[in-house]
């Protein structure tokens, strides 16, 4: 069973922002000494909470500072941005790291609509345009030509070299699943953002349509799960009150950043919230390193995953830490093995 990490860059009240950026590229390579095997960064605009904006730049600071782990996006919302430009970015990421790169890629905003404007003031239909330009994308990321007649053509995107960026369809819904199946790409459900809702069916129809590509003969798919484990589920439950709070306040349309357990204590929640609480915490996984490596476990059981990929928010940084450590001990992670300099 593989392990994987992805990191949203989550900002906390009394810190300035920047500090959240330096901290992702510490738990990368955290969590490269543990021995997980990906480590993706998500992308997200004009959010009091989640701060990285750019995983094109993140990740070229998190493969040039570790060793092993495979670093990518989850994901760069293609509709904002012009296909050529996402390839050259990672071809260049592949230069960089080479055979460590995943390129996600998603077609939802990770914004407002007025700050999704600002990003592309000239929108598409991103239902039309969408597929075409994932496919455009495939074939400048592996330096494919393009179909004969096909205006672009005679574009390739440079740097060339052997090695091809894995790229991989985020969704939470079935459009994406269809999509990565028909396309023979791997496939990531949000079941973070969804609380694993359609799950089974975009799994099921991920797999039942699933054509063959050269890459990838065979359906490859995960899920992003959020969770979170401590030294006791008491702890892991009073870390868990920064999550709680910015949840609820997100579905009244606020997003501020994390507070801290204690402050999110002392505000009671209104009749409307407290249903909001209680819902999120029946579904929530959280306790301890064993505790949740259970319900990992369970889960990845039933939805037949080799490879599930966590996310974690906490208002420090050390419990989050102490969170990816305690998991990889249960699930039995092998560290790299170091190797003596010359």
């Amino acid at each position: 069973m593989r392990l994987s990490v992805l990191d949203q860059s989550t900002a906390s009240k009394g810190r300035n922002q920047d500090l959240a950026i330096r901290e992702t590229l510490a738990l990368a390579r955290h969590c490269d000494a543990l021995g997980y095997h990906r480590y993706w960064v998500s992308e997200h605009h004009n959010s009091g909470n989640i701060v990285g904006t750019a995983p094109e730049v993140l990740i070229a600071a998190i493969a040039a500072t570790t060793p092993r782990i495979r670093v990518g996006s989850a994901g760069v919302m293609l509709p904002h941005y012009s296909a050529l430009k996402v390839a050259e970015q990672f071809r260049v990421l592949e230069a960089i790291a080479p055979g460590r790169i995943d390129l996600g890629i998603g077609r939802a905003p990770g914004s407002d609509p007025l700050t999704a404007h600002a990003l592309n003031p000239n929108p598409q239909d991103v239902h039309d345009q969408f597929p075409r330009q994932v496919q455009e994308l495939r074939h400048w990321v592996s330096g494919v030509p393009l179909p004969e007649g096909h205006p672009y053509r005679t574009i390739f995107a440079q740097p060339k070299g052997p090695g091809t960026p894995d790229m991989w369809i985020l969704g939470s819904s079935d459009y994406g699943a269809q999509l990565a199946a028909y396309l023979g790409l791997p496939y990531a459900f949000a079941y973070f953002f969804s609380g694993g809702a359609g799950v089974e069916q975009a799994l099921d129809l991920y797999r039942r349509n699933y054509r063959p590509s050269e890459g990838h003969p065979e359906p490859m798919a995960t899920i992003c799960v959020w969770a979170l484990a401590a030294d006791t589920e008491a702890e892991a439950w009073r870390l868990f009150k920064s999550r709680e709070r910015s949840s609820i306040d997100r579905e009244f349309g606020i997003r501020l950043p994390l507070i801290s357990p204690e402050e999110a204590v002392a505000r009671p929640f209104s009749d409307a919230e407290r249903m909001i609480a209680e819902k999120l915490r029946r579904k929530a996984i959280v306790g301890t390193g064993e505790q949740v490596a259970g319900k990992l476990k369970e889960l990845a059981a039933r939805l037949e995953l080799d490879e599930l990929v966590v996310v974690t928010w906490t208002y420090d940084p050390e419990p989050r830490h102490r969170s990816y450590e305690l998991l990889a001990k249960m699930f039995e992670l092998r560290k790299p093995v170091a190797v003596a300099a010359a």
